[in-house]
């Protein structure tokens, strides 16, 4: 009996979603320990390398929404690597700064992107580097297909639905 590969094998879209799902599932088991998750890292990465974010802020760079950013931002500040502050100037801003825990963990989790590039095979800065800039062309394109759509439609010559 021949064995065939999965219809879904042979789609960019599957292959993708496969390799995040696995990827996010790495990243739970080299952050469980900390009592961390991945959406909570890339918050203590980018507060690391930026420094202060408002709740805005913070959102556009994890795209992320209020509804799932609030309650984790609430979390981590419970954690205590965080603190949430309203600007006295204008109380509709919230401001998200470490706390020294929250800067401590930076030095305890240094091995988590050694880990990960391992895992993933890289063998040098470069290759993780080309990997990282496809897939932010494939980010840039996939948001112009989304708000866009007829025109990429209309390259391809899809049909379109009846009206």
């Amino acid at each position: 009996m021949l064995f065939s590969m999965p219809a879904v094998d042979a789609l960019v879209c599957f292959a993708l979603y496969a390799a995040n799902r696995t990827t996010t599932q790495a990243y739970r088991a080299l952050l469980e320990p900390f009592d961390l998750t991945y959406p909570q890292y890339i918050a203590l990465v980018t507060l690391w390398a930026d420094g202060e974010q408002t709740v805005k802020s913070l959102g556009e760079v994890l795209q992320l929404d209020s509804g799932t950013l609030s309650p984790m931002l609430a979390r981590m500040e419970a954690a205590g690597h965080v603190t949430r502050s309203r600007r006295t100037d204008d109380e509709r801003v919230v401001t998200i700064a470490l706390t020294a825990r929250g800067a401590a963990l930076r030095e305890e989790l240094a091995h988590v992107p050694r880990c990960m590039a391992a895992g993933a095979g890289f063998t040098d800065a470069e290759s993780a580097r080309d990997l990282i800039d496809a897939l932010h062309r494939l980010t840039v394109a996939m948001k112009d297909l989304r708000d866009h759509p007829d025109t990429v439609l209309a390259s391809v010559d899809a049909p379109r639905p009846p009206a």
